[in-house]
C-alpha cells in the first residue's frame, strides 16, 4: 500500500526576479492603511493582494472598492472573497469623499465588487460616490473601474456616464477563448459593448481596459483583443502579469518576460491606443494619476494639431 503522506505536494511555480517586490514597511503605507480603517473603507489593493501596494500606499495612492468586500461571482483569477454581500452602506459615498480630501488626492480610482444581487448592479452607488467627491473635492479627477453590470449594463452605464467621471475603466481581463474557465460569469463581447457605449454616450470621457498575461493566451489572440478594443474606441490599454493569489485559483501558465511586455506595448501603440502600459507589474490603477495626465496631454496635442490644420 502506498503511503500517501509521503507523496510530495506539487510546488507552485517560482516567481522570476522581475516580478518580486519588497514587503511594505513605510510610514506612508501605515498612514494610508489607518485612514482606510478609520473611514470603514475597503481597498482593492488589499483584497486583490496587489503586488504594488507598498509603493502606492507609501505615496498615499489607493483604489477604493465600494459596495462591500464580498463579490457575488467567483472568477478563477480573483482573490476577492465571494458570497452574499452586506447591505449597501449609505455613508460610503461621503466616507470616500472625506478620505480623498484627507489624502489630498489629485486623482482617485473607484472600483467595486460585482453586485448581481442589486437591481442596478450597484450603479447608483457609483453615481453617489462621484457626486460626493465632486462636492467635497471639485478639483480631484475621478477614475472608475466598474463590473460589467450583467444584463443591466445599458441603464447602469447611462447613469454613471451622466455623472461624468473623467475615466471609465472596465477590464476585459483575458482573451475570449479563456472566458469559460477564467471569467465564467462574464461575456467578452458584452464587456466590449459596455465600453463602446461609454464613448457613444460621451466621447469626452476617456475609456480604459486591461488584460492579464500568463494565463495560457496565444500571441495572436492578444493582438485580436487589441483590435477589438480599438474597434470599441478604447483609449488606454493596460497589460500585466497574472499572479496566482492562492493554490485554489487558476495556475500561472507562463511568466511573460519584460521584453515580451515591451513588444506587446509597442504593438498596442502602433494600433492606435492613446496610451499603453505594459509591464509585468502593471495593474489597472497603477500610476493612474500620472497616466490620466498623459492621456489628457495626448488628446490636447491631437486636438491642437486638428485645429492648426483646419
Amino acid at each position: 500500500m502506498n503511503d500517501l503522506s509521503q507523496t510530495p505536494r506539487p510546488e507552485r511555480q517560482r516567481k522570476p526576479d522581475w516580478i518580486r517586490v519588497k514587503a511594505p514597511t513605510s510610514a506612508g503605507f501605515a498612514a494610508t492603511r489607518e485612514l482606510m480603517r478609520s473611514k470603514s473603507l475597503t481597498t482593492v489593493c488589499e483584497e486583490a493582494a496587489c503586488p504594488n501596494i507598498g509603493e502606492c500606499w507609501s505615496k498615499k495612492h489607493a483604489t477604493v472598492m465600494i459596495l462591500g468586500d464580498t463579490c457575488t461571482r467567483a472568477c478563477a483569477f480573483c482573490n476577492v472573497k465571494t458570497g452574499m454581500p452586506r447591505a449597501v452602506d449609505p455613508m460610503e459615498p461621503q466616507n470616500v469623499a472625506d478620505a480623498a480630501a484627507q489624502m489630498g488626492l489629485e486623482h482617485i480610482v473607484i472600483t467595486s465588487v460585482d453586485r448581481d444581487d442589486l437591481k442596478d448592479g450597484g450603479a447608483s452607488q457609483f453615481v453617489k460616490v462621484i457626486e460626493a467627491i465632486r462636492r467635497s473635492n471639485p478639483t480631484t479627477t475621478i477614475e472608475i473601474l466598474t463590473p460589467d453590470f450583467r444584463n443591466k449594463h445599458e441603464a447602469a452605464v447611462e447613469a454613471i456616464v451622466a455623472a461624468r467621471p473623467d475615466v471609465y475603466n472596465h477590464n476585459l481581463e483575458t482573451v475570449p477563448r479563456l472566458y469559460p474557465t477564467i471569467r465564467p460569469g462574464a461575456r467578452y463581447y458584452a464587456s466590449l459593448r459596455l465600453l463602446e457605449s461609454v464613448k457613444n454616450l460621451d466621447p469626452t470621457i476617456f475609456t480604459k481596459s486591461g488584460i492579464m498575461l500568463g494565463l495560457g493566451e496565444e500571441r495572436l489572440e492578444v493582438h485580436q483583443v487589441m483590435d477589438d478594443m480599438r474597434s470599441a474606441d478604447i483609449d488606454f490599454l493596460t497589460m500585466g502579469q497574472y499572479l496566482q493569489p492562492t493554490p485554489k485559483h487558476a495556475k500561472v501558465a507562463e511568466f511573460v518576460t519584460p521584453q515580451a511586455f515591451q513588444a506587446f506595448g509597442a504593438i498596442g501603440r502602433a494600433k492606435g491606443f492613446m496610451l499603453v502600459a505594459s509591464t509585468p507589474l502593471t495593474r489597472s490603477s497603477y500610476h493612474a494619476g500620472d497616466d490620466f495626465a498623459k492621456m489628457k496631454a495626448a488628446r490636447d496635442a491631437k486636438l491642437g494639431k486638428v485645429v492648426a490644420g483646419a
